[in-house]
C-alpha cells in the first residue's frame, strides 16, 4: 500500500492489506501430512495435489479448482518469510493461517522477495541465502498444510524490503550509469537481467521441507510481477507496459501452469482517457500504469486492483469514501468482464486507523461494502476472483502493525463479519 502522492514510509516495513481467497476444497480434517521417509512424504504431496488439492485455473472470466468454481476470499500478511527465519518467530505462520482458516478465509497475500539489508533473501545480484529461501519453503508447507493458497509477490515498488530502489543501488555499485531513482528498475537491460535471475531461483525452487517444485504446487495460487508498481518518469505508460510484457513472457517461459498477475494498483492510464475521471485523482493518472492496456498483456491471467480511500482521498466524509469504492470496484470489475475477459482480484483493501480520521465502526463499514459489492457479481454471475484484506495478524505482532491490522482476537465484530461473508462465499 502507498499514498496516492508518494510511497507511504514505515518504520515497521509493512505493507498494506490485501482480501482473501475461499475455496471449495475438502476440508481439512481430510489431509495428512506424513513425517516418516523422504519418498513417503513427495507421495502424499504429490497425491494430494493429484486427487484433493489441484490447481486453480482460469476458465474465461473465472477461477475454477478442477471445475468447480474457485472465489478468492483473502487476506495480507507480509512479512511470514521474514519471521520463520527466526525459531523465536516462526510459531506466527501456523498462528495466523489457523486464525484464517477458522474464518473461512483461503488465499494469503505475501512477500517472496526481501531484497538486501537484514535477512534478505537476495544479498546481490545472483546471491541468494538459502536458509532465508527454506524459510520461504517453511510458509509454503504450513500454508499448504492449513489448506491456505498463496499469491506470492515477487518484487516491491516501494523501498521496504529492498524492491526496485534496490535493483537500481546494486545496478550503481557494478557501474552502470542510471539516471532515474528507481524507474531504471524497469528499463535498464542489466538490472532487468537481475530480476529475471531472482525470478528464475524462486520459480524452480523444489521446497526442501515437501520435496515438491514450486511450479508443481497447487498451494501456490499466483505469482505477482510486483507490488503496486509505477513509473512516474514515463506518464505515457510505455515504459511500464514493455517491461510487463517482457517479465510476464518470461514467467510463463518458466511457469506456464500456475497464474499470474500484475500488482498494480488499478489506476487508469491514456490507452482509456474516458476513464481516467475514476481515478482518485489527477496524479493517479500520471504514474505511468494503465489498467486496461497493463492486463491486455500475453500471460497476464487475473486483474489486480487495490482499493485505499483512507489514503488517496483527502478528506474524511465517511459516506463518499464508501461510495468511491463501490465505484471503483463496478468500474473495474465491468471492465474485466467487457472488455479484458478475465477474472479480477482486488488484492488490497483496508482501512488505517492510525490518528483520528476513521475508527473501528467505519473499518467495519468498509470491509462490507468491499465484500457486498463484489458478492453482486457473483450473485448475477458476473466476472469471478475475490477480494484480500490488508492485513491480518496473530495476537504478539502488534509492533508490526502500519495501522491496518485486523487482529481477530481483539476484533470479535470483525471476526463475526469475515465469517458470514466466508459463508456468503461458499454459498
Amino acid at each position: 500500500m502507498a499514498s496516492i502522492s508518494a510511497p507511504k514510509t514505515n518504520s515497521t516495513l509493512l505493507l498494506p492489506p490485501l482480501f482473501q481467497l475461499l475455496s471449495l476444497a475438502p476440508p481439512l480434517s481430510m489431509i495428512s501430512l506424513p513425517n516418516s521417509s523422504t519418498n513417503a512424504r513427495t507421495r502424499s504431496w504429490i497425491e494430494m495435489g493429484d486427487e484433493e488439492w489441484g490447481m486453480v485455473e482460469r476458465k474465461g472470466t473465472q477461477l475454477v479448482v478442477k471445475e468447480r468454481p474457485f472465489f478468492v476470499n483473502g487476506f495480507n500478511t507480509y512479512w511470514l518469510m521474514v519471521f520463520a527465519v527466526d525459531p523465536e518467530t516462526k510459531g506466527k505462520i501456523g498462528d495466523v493461517f489457523a486464525e484464517a482458516k477458522s474464518v473461512g478465509l483461503n488465499v494469503c497475500r505475501t512477500w517472496a522477495f526481501n531484497d538486501g539489508g537484514w535477512r534478505a533473501l537476495q544479498r546481490g545480484p545472483f546471491d541468494y541465502d538459502d536458509e532465508v529461501f527454506k524459510a520461504l519453503d517453511f510458509v509454503v508447507s504450513e500454508a499448504r498444510s492449513h489448506k491456505m493458497r498463496l499469491i506470492l509477490s515477487l518484487c516491491n515498488n516501494w523501498e521496504d524490503y529492498g524492491g526496485k530502489a534496490q535493483y537500481v543501488k546494486w545496478g550503481r555499485e557494478a557501474g552502470l550509469e542510471l539516471t532515474c531513482d528507481g524507474d531504471d528498475f524497469f528499463s535498464d537491460p542489466t538490472i532487468k537481467e537481475y530480476y529475471k535471475a531472482y525470478v528464475k531461483a524462486i520459480l524452480t525452487r523444489v521446497n526442501t521441507i515437501t520435496n515438491v517444485a514450486y511450479t508443481d504446487d497447487p498451494t501456490i495460487f499466483a505469482w505477482e510481477l510486483i507490488n503496486e508498481p509505477r513509473c512516474p518518469s514515463d506518464p505515457s505508460g510505455d515504459t511500464l507496459q514493455a517491461w510487463i510484457e517482457e517479465m510476464a513472457s518470461y514467467v510463463k517461459s518458466i511457469d506456464p501452469i500456475h497464474l499470474l498477475m500484475v500488482g498494480v494498483e488499478g489506476f487508469y492510464g491514456p490507452s482509456t482517457p474516458e476513464r481516467m475521471d475514476l481515478n482518485p485523482s489527477d496524479f493517479s493518472g500520471q504514474t505511468g500504469t494503465d489498467f486496461i492496456r497493463n492486463h491486455q498483456t500475453s500471460g497476464i491471467d487475473i486483474a489486480s486492483v487495490h482499493i485505499y480511500s483512507d489514503s488517496w482521498l483527502s478528506h474524511c466524509v465517511s459516506e463518499d469514501h464508501l461510495e468511491f469504492a463501490r465505484t471503483w470496484m463496478q468500474s473495474h470489475m465491468d471492465d474485466a468482464e467487457k472488455t479484458l475477459g478475465m477474472p479480477i482480484v482486488f488484492g488490497e483493501f483496508g482501512v488505517s486507523l492510525k490518528g483520528e480520521r476513521f475508527n473501528t465502526e467505519f473499518r467495519e463499514a468498509f470491509i462490507e461494502t468491499v465484500y457486498v459489492t463484489f458478492l453482486s457479481s457473483i450473485e448475477r454471475a458476473g466476472v469471478g476472483g475475490g477480494c484480500l484484506l490488508w492485513q491480518l495478524f496473530p495476537e504478539g505482532v502488534e509492533h508490526m502493525d502500519d495501522g491496518y491490522a485486523v487482529v481477530l482476537a481483539k476484533s470479535p465484530s470483525t471476526l463475526d463479519k469475515l465469517s458470514v461473508h466466508s459463508r456468503n462465499f461458499c454459498c
